[in-house]
């Protein structure tokens, strides 16, 4: 099962997609009364704006566009580290809902007006009951997502640091906008935020466990680019077009963590040269 995963991550994405929609929509049909409401006093100052749908509808294509952004661009391992804590998350929060069902009444009676964003709002009234909301998968997903951009090192290059503090805003508002829309409950953003981390923090913690008893201590530099431990493929994508030029050598330093080597930064200058017949770079030398 894990092997057929690691081949077809589209697959798998779809697959847990049907699991998840089917999963939350039986939930929706047949939990009508919460055993628990959801309610803080700061809920009661905190007013309604309808002009929230914005950000909080920007969530729904964020993850799509992420996963496939990870999956496409960065190292394969950047793209499962973020479906490990991600789909493990959803999936807790569902089977909490079965066991704990809860909701919330803090919904307006009616949203007055005919504009386009009263009429998002009503919508989403219609299509999602004010049950099963602790914790927020909203905040949780976009916490976690945000925390990926952070993490990965394809958002090093310089034409895509931009989507960091991207990232960061859009988590933000898109936490904001479940209270804003009395979608849910200070209680459920905190939840939602809490589960991310200690999910983000246990993927790290797994991560590390898996790297260091099967690595030897000292491989040389070489060694570990030949071995595509640093993916720097994917870094050479993004250089200047004009080295991609048959004979043209550049010089680049690339700053790496070896976590082979007790999580030390190797300061790595490297010599490449383009090569047409393959399309890509190939290395040609490297010192520290």
């Amino acid at each position: 099962m894990r092997n057929w995963c690691s081949r077809h991550p589209v697959w798998f994405m779809a697959l847990y997609a049907l699991f998840y929609l089917s999963f939350f929509a039986l939930l929706e049909r047949t939990i009508q009364t919460p055993d628990l409401w959801v309610h803080c006093r700061l809920d009661d100052l905190i007013p309604f704006c309808k002009y929230a749908i914005i950000p909080y509808s920007l969530w729904f294509p964020w993850i799509p566009f992420t996963l496939f952004y990870l999956l496409y661009k960065a190292p394969r391992e950047d793209f499962w580290r973020l479906c490990i804590p991600l789909f493990t998350g959803m999936t807790m929060t569902l089977l909490f809902y079965a066991i704990v069902p809860n909701g919330l009444a803090l919904r307006p009676k009616y949203v007055p007006g005919t504009d386009i964003f009263a009429q998002l709002v009503r919508m989403i009234y219609r299509s999602d009951t004010p049950m099963n909301v602790c914790p927020s998968i909203h905040v949780f997903n976009s916490v976690t997502l945000m925390l990926a951009y952070y993490r990965s090192a394809v958002f090093d290059a310089p034409r895509r640091r931009w989507m960091r503090p991207a990232a960061m805003v859009l988590c933000v508002s898109i936490s904001l906008s479940t209270i804003l829309l009395k979608q849910h409950s200070v209680i459920d953003v905190v939840f939602g935020l809490l589960l991310a981390l200690l999910l983000d923090y246990a993927a790290t913690v797994l991560q590390r466990t898996k790297e260091i008893p099967n690595a030897p201590k000292k491989r040389p530099v070489c060694a570990m680019l030949q071995a595509g431990r640093f993916s720097l493929q994917r870094i050479y994508k993004d250089a200047d077009q004009n080295h991609r030029q048959c004979g043209d050598l550049f010089r680049v330093h690339l700053l790496v963590e070896d976590r082979n080597a007790e999580n030390r930064d190797v300061n790595i200058a490297c010599c490449f040269q383009y090569r047409p017949d393959v399309e890509r770079y190939a290395l040609v030398g490297q010192h520290r």
